[in-house]
């Protein structure tokens, strides 16, 4: 069965980091792009961060521009995103997807969706 699970979403005070992970079972990372993705009460799901370990490409958004880190350890197929000096705006639930192209992903079109992760960040 194929699964994406993240983890390591939290409540955490304005300018606090976070560490979230996305664990894969059932494929490889080494054949997809794995984005992360976020969706805020009332607000259009927003893709902040991508990552393709066999291309060597990643791709942020300009709003974690210089605060979030995506990363990925192929030998656990786990992908992570580290977030730094995080703002109350970035409270949103977060998902991380995988796709076989990375043009496909970039354009929010995924083969597989994780279930999300709730981070909220207080003012």
């Amino acid at each position: 069965e194929i699964q994406l699970v993240e983890s390591g979403g939290d409540l955490v005070q304005a300018g606090g980091s976070l560490r979230l992970s996305c664990a894969a079972s059932g494929f490889s990372f080494d054949d997809y792009a794995i984005g992360w993705f976020r969706q805020a009460p009332g607000k259009e799901r927003e893709e902040i961060s991508c990552i393709s370990s066999s291309d060597g490409l990643t791709y942020y958004a300009d709003s974690v521009k210089g605060r979030f880190t995506v990363s990925s350890d192929n030998a656990k197929n786990t992908v992570h995103l580290q977030m730094n000096s995080l703002k109350p705006e970035d409270t949103a639930v977060y998902y991380c997807a995988a796709s076989y192209n990375w043009g496909r992903l970039r354009v929010g079109e995924a083969d597989y969706w994780g279930q999300g992760t709730q981070v909220t960040v207080s003012s």
